[in-house]
């Protein structure tokens, strides 16, 4: 996490040497670690990550690393700030893609086999890692809840209209 500013030169220098070590234990172990690939995020809020200077490059050995504003790991979206934005829109881009897909065959398969597609094809996108959102705004996980409400209206085979009916009857016997 980023404190003041003028902590800025000491965390780049102890991640260098954090990093160094890391090489030293990979080759320790003969182990290559791909320089490549690696990703530094700077995590802090907003004001805090404005004050940093873009091009503030880390030297792990005799490359430069220059920090990013997202990293992936294990197929999550993590940003700086850790709203969890983008991972939310991405997801909700891959599940939509899906439910796409899936209403152009829709009239061709039964309702057995349209439950198992959505609860593989998206149910199983929603549910991995969904950890990671808990304690977020309702305004970061409006996507992930309008997939739901499709993914409804697909396996039930509901027009928009009949879907708003169908939850108001559920609500009132609640």
């Amino acid at each position: 996490m980023l404190g003041k500013s003028a902590e800025v030169p000491y965390m780049v220098t102890h991640i260098e040497n954090c990093v160094a070590h890391v090489c030293t234990w990979c080759a320790a172990k003969r182990l290559q670690l791909n320089m490549d690939k690696t990703e530094i995020l700077w995590f802090g809020s907003a004001a805090n990550l404005q004050k940093l200077s873009p091009d503030e490059l880390i030297r792990v050995g005799q490359i430069a690393v220059k920090p990013v504003t997202i990293v992936r790991n294990l197929g999550v979206l993590i940003d700086a700030e850790l709203s969890m934005r983008d991972h939310v829109l991405r997801l909700a881009q891959k599940c939509f893609f899906h439910l796409r897909c899936l209403h152009s065959v829709l009239r061709d398969l039964g309702q057995d086999i349209t439950e198992r597609l959505v609860c593989a094809l998206v149910l199983s996108r929603l549910d991995y890692c969904k950890v990671v959102l808990t304690g977020l705004p309702a305004s970061t996980l409006a996507p992930s809840l309008r997939v739901l409400r499709v993914a409804t209206r697909v396996v039930l085979d509901l027009k928009p209209l009949q879907f708003c009916s169908v939850r108001t009857t559920l609500a009132a016997n609640w």
